[in-house]
Order: C-alpha cells, then structure tokens, then sequence
C-alpha cells in the first residue's frame, strides 16, 4: 500500500482529526484558516475551532483575480495561470499561520480548501439548453498539497452539480451535522458576498431541511463602495448607507428581476449580481445621477429585503425562529437592523453563541465536509434529494510528494 493511501487510512480511522479549513469567497478580502478539532462524524460530529485567521490577501493578488472573476470573456492564459498559483498562495498562508501558532505540518491530518471561486452558473442563470449547471473554483489540490506537506481535499462543489444539485449552497451540510438542535427552530443565516440560509426542523426531521440563496449580501455595496469611496473596502457598520435614503423607484427596478420570484431552491452569484445590473436598474429607473449614499441606502435595502422576503415566504408568520447569522454582513450594523425591523417574530443570534466564530463558519463548514469524504460512513451521509440536497461526499483527494 502506498505510504499516502496507508496514511488516509490512519486518519479515517481515528477519533478526532485536525482539519484546517479555507475559504475564500467573493469579496476577496482575505483567506479564512480555521484549524478545527474534528471528532467523529455524521450526527455526531463535534466541532472546535482551535485557532482563527483571516489573512488578507494583498492588492497584486486581488487584482489578477479581478482579471477573470465572474467575466464570460477572459484571457484563457490568465485562467490557466491563476489555476495554480492562487494554490500557491493559499499554501504560503497556510505554512505562515502554521509557523505563527508553532504547530508543524506533520501534526495536521487534512486541509479542506474550498478555492477561488471565479464563476457560478447554474442553468436558471446561463439559460443554454444544452448544458446543465456549472461552476468553477480554482486553487488546484495538488499544488496545495505539494506546497504545504498535508492531505489536500479540494473541489467540492463538482460532486453536487453531478449529483443534480447547483453547486450551492454547500453549507446545509454541515450546518445540519453540528447545528442542529432538538426542539429549536433555527436558520443559519450566511450573509457573505451572496447571502444564503439553511432551515433546521425543531424534530431534526432531514426531510425538512433546506437551504437556497437568496440574492446578494455584500457584493454590490462591497463594489459600490470601492467606486466611490476608493479609501474603503467596505461600508464600515453601514454608516453610508445610513447617511442616504432608499430610491424606492431603483429599489422596484432591482427587485424585478426573475430571480427574486424563482422557486426555492436557488443559487446564484455576482455573475447575476454584478455591476451591469445595478447599472441597467438605474438606466430603467431613471436614477444614473443617484448620489453615492442613496445607491448605497438602496442596495442595502435590497439586501435586507432579499433576506427579510424569503424567510417570510417560507415560514408561517407566527412560527418562532431562532435566526443564527454569520458572514461578513453580519458587521453591517444598519443591515442587520433593517432585517431584524421586519423579523420581530425572529430571535436573532451570532454562530458565536454555538462555539463557532461567525467569520470562520464557512472555513470550518469546509472541514466538516472534508471530515464526512475521509470519515463519514454511508449510512449516515446526509442529503434532501426532494429539495436539491444531494446525499453526496464532495471533494477530490490530493496527496503531497512525499
């Protein structure tokens, strides 16, 4: 048996595992490594996140990824460069928070790397009959475990879309192993670039959870800001968009598109959220000479509305829930507000409260599904196939060269 394979063995079979989990998302703000403790698997899985960062990813690297996310016309080259060094850079970051918390390579079992994601486009969105849903992510395994000297567990979402799901949201996985709670009605509620939530039946019943996007988190605001405040990433608690006003004509025109009307569930991305969308909504609205304040008032408010009218299209009114939110939104102080106004039957949380830091929740998500590809056994896998939640393991194994 070969050393690597003998070496996957060992790990599948051992109590607990460490597991760093990555994510990097669409704001390309920065790589999430979360070093978690991982014990067992299935519904008994148990999670503790060991040791947190998000390293920032610095202005050359953010820019080469610009060159071809989310774009139907790319420089091919550009593609297959970025393939493998976006790896190597998730590697160097890797082996730079393993020296910082003086833990040695040799000691982490797996790496679960979610990679770059440079374009999603399931059918609803591409509309070619000939095709099914697609989605790429790069950072390829092998170079991630090459450059780093650990078990590499990549590429997840191609499982799903093969499976017959879009390729997301993956964090009904493991948002049900170790979230779910008897006699609890919870959403975890993610609002990254694209926001998403997971429901969890009280009766922990798997034929009742699902999960879908829902429209955009931070993407636009994130864009909007950076075009006109160059000296911002971000609108820090949502001072700016507090200082406007919702353009409700504007608002009316970005909320007709056909996503928002689509059945659950659904995914999506900034493919669909992008740029030229909000820019035809304010040719169509008559608003090209908004101030920047009130766009961003608006686009807020599209964001709280997109979360605030799917919850309430999929759950009775006087149905207690207990909403778990996480994601970069969740610092969005006038977002968060804005949704919680319209939610007063909703019992706001952070994932804090349930041992996981809100930042690290799709990193450590990501290690929880390397844990069930390694560890897992058949017959407790967990999927939804009557709501699009494949009973799957996701992710391709790489092994380091030595």
């Amino acid at each position: 048996m070969h050393s690597q394979i003998e070496k996957l063995y060992k790990i599948a079979n051992k109590k607990e595992r460490l597991i760093i989990g990555l994510m990097s998302g669409t704001s390309l703000d920065g790589l999430d490594v979360a070093l978690c403790r991982i014990t067992n698997s299935g519904p008994e899985t148990e999670v503790k996140i060991l040791k947190f960062e998000t390293e920032p990813f610095n202005d050359s690297l953010k820019a080469e990824v610009r060159k071809i996310f989310a774009k139907e016309q790319i420089n091919f080259q550009d593609l297959c460069l970025l393939n493998p060094w976006i790896a190597l850079q998730h590697g160097h970051l890797i082996n730079e928070c393993l020296k910082k918390w003086q833990i040695t390579p040799d000691s982490i079992d797996l790496i679960a790397s979610h990679g770059q994601t440079v374009l999603h486009a399931p059918k609803r969105l591409h509309q070619q009959s000939n095709f099914g849903n697609s989605t790429l992510q790069i950072g390829d395994g092998d170079h991630l475990a090459v450059k780093t000297g650990i078990i590499t567990v990549s590429d997840f979402r191609q499982k799903h879309i093969a499976s017959g799901g879009e390729g997301a949201p993956l964090a009904v996985y493991g948002d049900y192993l170790i979230f779910s709670k008897r006699g609890e009605e919870r959403i975890m509620l993610n609002i990254g670039g694209i926001a998403n939530f997971t429901y969890l039946s009280a009766d922990l019943d798997p034929d009742k959870v699902f999960s879908t996007d829902v429209g955009p988190g931070n993407t636009l605001i994130d864009v909007f800001v950076r075009k006109f405040y160059p000296q911002y990433t971000y609108d820090k608690d949502g001072e700016i968009a507090r200082s406007g006003k919702v353009n409700i004509e504007l608002l009316k025109e970005l909320k007709s598109h056909s996503f928002f009307v689509e059945d659950f569930p659904k995914s999506t991305g900034p493919e669909l959220f992008s740029v030229a969308y909000v820019e035809k909504a304010l040719q169509e609205s008559k608003n090209q000479h908004i101030n920047p304040e009130d766009l961003l008032s608006t686009l807020t408010q599209l964001s709280a509305d997109s979360i605030i009218t799917s919850i309430k299209s999929c759950f009775e009114e006087e149905k207690p829930l207990h909403v778990y939110s996480s994601g970069g939104g969740i610092h969005n102080k006038e977002l968060m507000r804005r949704i919680q106004v319209e939610l007063p039957n909703c019992i706001f949380h952070s994932t804090e409260e349930l041992g996981i830091t809100p930042d690290a929740k799709e990193a450590v998500l990501f290690a929880v599904l390397a844990n069930e590809l390694v560890a897992g056994k058949e017959d407790s896998l967990f999927g939804n196939p009557a709501r699009e939640i494949p009973k799957v393991t996701m992710g391709k194994i790489s092994f380091p060269d030595k």
